[in-house]
């Protein structure tokens, strides 16, 4: 089969190296009108290219001696084995390509390495059958090499001589490249080092900071909505969250939680949403604006199904636990199977996985939702390096109450993703919780503590007034302020303010520096 490539200065609103030609899955994707989203384009240059390729703006620009021809077959094999899989793409080719072609490539080279990865691929995705003998009795080959993505504990599937290692399945599959910094970070050993500082500390100070954390990272899993939830409704979804992991993850504790964050129902579905959802503005007459729209509501059920199956899989293969928790907690939040409250939901799975893992000290918390605030920016353009390029490939239209409904089939726009910047993203929030967040909220009590006991042996005043004094006195610089002194500590002389202000001064002295 004969692609028809045509000759274009740009593609999907990128604009072509000049003397280059479209291939791979770009031309698979121009070629065949597909609708799919190249994260990454490919071309050949006219010309030699140092080091067999380059990046040139989105682009990878590769050597002359690289361009594979016009048939289908030679664009198919040249993405297989020189870019970065894209379930999502190879789908929507072979859907679009005749069964009869596939066939003849198959029967041509039965023990072609990409052959038999290009047929299991094709029975994986699409669940049909290609009318082909088995694999002849070769060594078997990886569906994904391990040098250049995380893997799974795959079997050898018989019928086609490869390894399936997929993290997933044909009903859900993330993809996780093994990039230089996700590497570095499995390397750093972060759950030991949290239990190395968990088990240098004692008991009681251990549980008030998991205490603090826990409150930390629910209130800024609110905020980061846009929510500022009152106290009583931070613990309970506090409690929610420390739960995490005791139960297995079926649709039904995810709903549950969602009850537990969404208590009052009378404006938003309990459970799975019956209608369309978006992110993003309305305009004058109220009509969405979406950035992103989730997936249809008659598709939720089969989508959250390979995400639960999924996530079992992973765990079971002894996935990174951080890795695992980015892969199901990200591809939740893009279904976006709730009404509302999907991101905070989203956040929980996080905790869910890595205290199911023991990733997570018993009875503690990584406060990841209160890096994400930190970093808000790069979190939501996390979120929108999946989502945004997909949105060109949703068909929808508002409907009569403002909302959204989607017209076309999109459910392989979530079934299939790539998570690699997402658990980039997470693991450097898990590294700074570990570094960071958990030492220096032990070494605050453990010095918020010593400065109690030494108030206490000056002058005897109760527990809530000697917290607001060292309050008062870390937030004004080492001062204790005229109008603070006034308003609730009149009685105490000139040379015992001093004498605080020095304990204070002396107790808090490098807090911090060290994180």
């Amino acid at each position: 089969m004969r692609l028809k490539l045509k000759t274009s200065t740009g593609f999907q609103d990128k604009l072509v190296p000049t003397g280059a030609r479209l291939v791979g899955w770009a031309a698979l994707v121009q070629a065949l009108g597909l609708q799919a989203p190249v994260r990454q384009p490919s071309c050949v240059s006219e010309k030699h290219v140092k080091g067999s390729h380059r990046e040139e703006d989105s682009f990878r620009v590769f050597d002359k001696r690289y361009q594979p021809g016009d048939q289908f077959i030679d664009h198919l094999t040249f993405a297989l084995r020189h870019e970065p899989i894209d379930l999502l793409i190879l789908k929507r080719v072979f859907e679009a390509v005749p069964k009869a072609i596939l066939e003849a490539f198959i029967r041509s080279t039965p023990t072609g390495a990409q052959t038999r990865r290009a047929w299991f691929f094709y029975e994986t995705l699409t669940g049909q059958t290609l009318d082909v003998d088995d694999a002849p009795n070769v060594k078997a080959v990886d569906a994904l090499d391990p040098k250049a993505y995380f893997i799974g504990n795959g079997e050898v599937s018989r019928r086609h001589k490869v390894r399936d290692n997929l993290l997933g399945n044909g009903d859900w599959c993330p993809i996780i490249r093994r990039t230089e910094r996700l590497e570095a970070f499995t390397k750093l050993g972060l759950a030991e080092r949290a239990a190395e500082t968990i088990g240098r500390t004692g008991q009681y100070l251990v549980t008030r900071a998991a205490s603090f954390l826990l409150l930390a990272d629910s209130r800024a899993s609110f905020e980061i909505e846009g929510v500022r939830a009152p106290r009583s409704r931070l613990e309970r979804w506090g409690k929610a969250v420390l739960q995490a992991g005791k139960n297995a993850l079926t649709l039904e504790e995810i709903i549950r939680l969602h009850g537990v964050l969404i208590e009052d129902t009378r404006f938003v579905f309990p459970g799975l949403r019956p209608d369309g959802v978006f992110l993003g503005e309305r305009d004058h007459l109220n009509d969405p604006l979406p950035e992103f729209i989730g997936a249809r509501p008659e598709d939720l059920e089969a989508l959250c199904a390979g995400m639960l199956a999924v996530n079992e899989r992973m765990r079971d293969d002894g996935l990174d636990p951080v890795l695992q928790a980015a892969a199901t907690a990200f591809g939740f939040v893009y279904v976006h199977p709730f009404q509302d409250g999907n991101g905070r939901v989203h956040r929980c799975l996080i905790h869910h996985v890595l205290a199911e893992r023991g990733y997570t000290p018993p009875g503690m918390v990584f406060p990841v939702s209160s890096v994400m605030l930190d970093r808000i920016d790069d979190y939501r353009q996390t979120l929108q390096a999946h989502s945004m390029p997909l949105m060109d490939f949703i068909e929808w239209r508002p409907t009569a109450d403002h909302n959204v409904e989607v017209l076309n089939d999109t459910a392989d726009l979530y079934r299939y993703f790539d998570c690699t910047e997402q658990a980039e993203f997470l693991y450097a929030c898990v590294q700074r919780t570990v570094e960071h967040d958990l030492p220096r909220e032990i070494d605050y009590l453990r010095r918020h503590d010593e400065a109690m006991a030494r108030i206490m042996e000056m002058i005897d005043m109760p527990d809530r007034l000697a917290q607001n004094l060292i309050l008062f006195i870390r937030q004004n610089d080492g001062k204790l302020s005229k109008r603070k002194r006034e308003k609730e500590f009149l009685a105490l002389t000139d040379d015992e303010v001093h004498r605080l202000e020095t304990i204070i001064q002396d107790t808090f002295e490098g807090f911090g520096d060290s994180y």
